[in-house]
């Protein structure tokens, strides 16, 4: 195999990192592991740049070899899609890999994939759910379900929902600690926060049509906002959460809001967000599509 072409080295160089080892690709490839060492040192001397270090024990990648590899996953990705659509004639087909929020996840997303996946079955839907932020440019999802206002990137966004916030207690510690009338009246008790870093320690209120913040404290902090939900379910203090997260607990009771009459009702934002262009896939296309027609998420 003295030539294979850019995609074809790309394609080797990709199973490669897959594979962890060269005769690792090799042997997936049915190539010798030499072949498979020559392929690549021909894409490095074209490129003028080292993309693997290679010792007895593993193989890392170089900064350039890092970007090669996006690249060649978006590229390779790209492909595989051109070839489906021509091949199904734009029927929506393929691995679509999804990554959204846990809670938000679990809740609301799953039953959306699930009906999602009636209307197409040929999309294999690939759901992770997590609260870190994956990187979509660099192939690690297709589409990306996101909370707040979102920073300046090259990635294509399209607002599928809002949420609220609440403040809620379960009756039991309302019943031994007192029920806040007042927004200062937390100082005397137990808030529970999130620990995001880029989570606040104020919350936001409005009296008399003015809006203005409080800092809460606490003793319990938390990633999870079904956590929270839970802690303040029992008995651990009262939280400030999305209402999504315990719509069914304030409808059963074992929840109740707090302080709702000065609820400044700001709203988080969710996005959809993915990879855009005239190359998208027709499977992240419909389902883009399809959460748009959710709405209100």
């Amino acid at each position: 195999m003295d030539y294979i072409g850019r995609s074809g080295e790309m394609a080797v160089f990709v199973r490669v990192m897959d594979a962890g080892s060269l005769s690792g690709a090799a042997r997936e490839l049915g190539l010798t592991p030499s072949a498979v060492s020559r392929i690549i040192a021909r894409a490095e001397q074209r490129l003028g740049s080292r993309l693997l270090l290679r010792t007895t024990r593993a193989i890392t990648l170089t900064t350039e070899g890092e970007a090669y590899l996006r690249g060649a996953r978006r590229i390779l990705a790209d492909m595989d899609e051109v070839e489906q659509a021509v091949a199904d004639q734009g029927v929506p087909r393929g691995r679509l890999r999804v990554s959204a929020a846990l809670g938000h996840g679990r809740l609301t997303v799953v039953p959306l994939v699930a009906a999602f996946s009636a209307l197409y079955p040929e999309v294999v839907v690939d759901l992770s759910l997590g609260d870190e932020v994956v990187d979509i440019l660099g192939g690690e999802a297709d589409v990306g379900i996101r909370f707040g206002d979102l920073p300046d990137s090259a990635l294509s966004a399209r607002r599928i929902g809002e949420t609220g916030q609440v403040i809620v207690a379960s009756p039991e510690y309302l019943e031994r600690c007192g029920v806040p009338r007042q927004p200062e009246d937390l100082l005397r008790h137990n808030c529970l926060r999130f620990n995001f870093r880029r989570a606040s320690p104020d919350w936001p209120f409005r009296r008399d049509g003015e809006a203005f913040t409080l800092k809460i404290n606490g003793n319990i902090a938390c990633s999870s906002g079904e956590a929270l939900a839970q802690l303040a379910r029992l008995g651990a203090g009262i939280a400030r959460i999305g209402e999504f997260t315990v719509v069914d607990e304030l409808r059963s009771g074992t929840l109740v809001p707090v302080l709702q009459d000065f609820n400044p009702g700001d709203k988080e934002p969710i996005h959809a967000v993915f990879v855009g262009g005239p190359s998208m896939p027709a499977r992240v296309r419909v389902f883009v599509d399809f959460l748009l027609a959710q709405k209100p998420l």
